[in-house]
């Protein structure tokens, strides 16, 4: 599934989104009550917001025949919040389309930001949260070999990208 690992990718990158990916990311949604979920999986993400809070307005998945690039809206939203494909041309698309619509965090690879590939979408990321490895299935006892980050996008051009680090070292 990453670039140090030889396990297969999962369809349609469905990866459930841990509550330790979400941890790092809760003190910066400062004025978000609402928010949608367009790459929803099977609500982990959605459950995680809930719970501490926000309201879902709405939640949908490529899997259930609710593409992301097909709405132009999601209701009265403060922010898109998701974790989506890591397929590097849908997740370029998905960007540039979230980020007309409302400020996005996206949880991505935390390698992507230092890439020639995502040069132009940096110039409207206003925040990282940096959250490092992950432990993407439960049932294991390591995390991956990947870090982590969640990255805010508004449309905005700016000059620089503030850089935050979680309180825990980087460890959810």
């Amino acid at each position: 599934m990453g670039k140090r690992s030889n396990f297969e990718r999962i369809a349609a990158d469905f990866y459930v989104t841990q509550w330790d990916a979400v941890v790092p990311l809760i003190p910066h949604l400062n004025g978000i009550n609402a928010f949608a979920e367009p790459c929803c999986g099977d609500g982990a993400l959605v459950r995680h917001l809930e719970a501490v809070g926000l309201r879902c307005v709405y939640f949908g998945d490529i899997r259930f025949g609710k593409d992301a690039l097909a709405f132009d809206s999601y209701g009265e939203v403060d922010a898109i919040i998701t974790n989506p494909p890591y397929t590097r041309e849908l997740m370029h698309r998905l960007i540039d389309h979230f980020q007309k619509i409302a400020p996005t965090w996206l949880l991505l690879e935390f390698d992507w930001i230092a890439t020639q590939q995502a040069k132009p979408f940096m110039r409207t990321c206003s925040d990282v949260v940096v959250i490092g490895r992950l432990r993407w299935f439960p049932e294991t006892k390591n995390k991956g070999k990947e870090s982590y980050a969640w990255c805010r996008f508004d449309g905005i051009e700016r000059s620089g990208t503030l850089l935050h680090h979680c309180n825990n070292g980087g460890k959810p």
